[in-house]
């Protein structure tokens, strides 16, 4: 969660696509410039980008079938719906920007294009290989907080994308991790064993939400996740000789504010310089 660790590996993934090293204020126009190499769209201007149900990053998920589960159903919406939508993830930016700045940049620096629809799937979603991109099918009942919380969800998930592009966070592949043996207890479904990448990814994105759920005065996933992270972490920690060097670093803080569950100590790591680099002091 760290925001100069976050901009490092950036930094790093930037310069491995382009060979040239950017500097911090350069970094989210270089950052676009480079993804936009991975991706069949670029990311295009300097801010989100927001499309819907009829717009081409849609119909690229659709026809490759990414997301089904989120695009399953989705319908046509109006003008009406859509400045809705888009009044709230206003709202949402702003909320993460009073519970935490540090957040709000690790969004505006590596959520380049949402992609709103109502299928009533109630969730968002991203991918590695279409770095940027964030999908996202608001709940009925969502309020600001939900919004927010699911662009830092799918930013968290976006940065760790980043982080195992630059340096690896497992000896093997996501294909392999599919394993039986592999497998690890999941923070989110609770009581499932899922693939050990896709177990960690759980675990690590319930820190942020339950972090801004935590400032805003509520417990429902702090109560909700609290045990099961925990037993997310003790299963992950099994798997630990699958980890790389930089992986069992993520692990290590991962594991440490699972026993702590310490909001101050959240807070201060996402900002704090002695979690910057490749080898924060802390986790040494």
């Amino acid at each position: 969660m760290n925001l100069g660790h976050t901009y490092e590996n950036t930094a790093r993934l930037v310069r491995a696509l382009t060979g040239e090293a950017p500097s911090a204020a350069d970094l989210p126009r270089e950052y676009r410039a480079a993804i936009s190499r991975l991706r069949p769209m670029p990311a295009e201007g300097e801010t989100l980008s927001i499309s819907y149900e009829d717009g081409d990053w849609a119909a690229h998920c659709v026809n490759n079938g990414i997301f089904e589960h989120i695009f399953r159903g989705a319908g046509p919406t109006d003008g009406p719906k859509r400045e809705a939508w888009d009044a709230k993830v206003t709202e949402a930016l702003a909320l993460i920007e009073e519970i935490s700045p540090e957040l709000r940049h690790m969004v505006d620096l590596l959520v380049t294009d949402l992609v709103i629809v109502n299928t009533g799937a109630d969730g968002g979603g991203s991918a590695s290989h279409i770095p940027g991109v964030v999908v996202m099918s608001p709940g009925s009942d969502w309020d600001v907080l939900d919004y927010a919380m699911c662009l830092v969800h799918e930013g968290m998930h976006l940065n760790l994308f980043v982080g195992d592009a630059v340096y690896g966070t497992f000896d093997l592949p996501s294909s392999e991790l599919e394993a039986d043996e592999y497998r690890a207890l999941s923070a989110v479904k609770i009581g499932q064993r899922r693939p050990l990448d896709k177990a960690f990814h759980a675990a690590v994105v319930t820190v942020p939400l339950m972090f801004m759920e935590n400032h805003q005065g509520k417990t429902t996933l702090v109560d909700l996740y609290t045990k099961s992270l925990r037993d997310a972490c003790v299963d992950l920690e099994k798997q630990r000789p699958h980890f790389t060097e930089y992986g069992r670093l993520l692990l290590d803080e991962l594991c440490g504010f699972g026993e702590t569950i310490d909001f101050a100590q959240c807070a201060y790591a996402t900002r704090g310089a002695e979690f910057m680099g490749y080898r924060p002091s802390v986790a040494a």
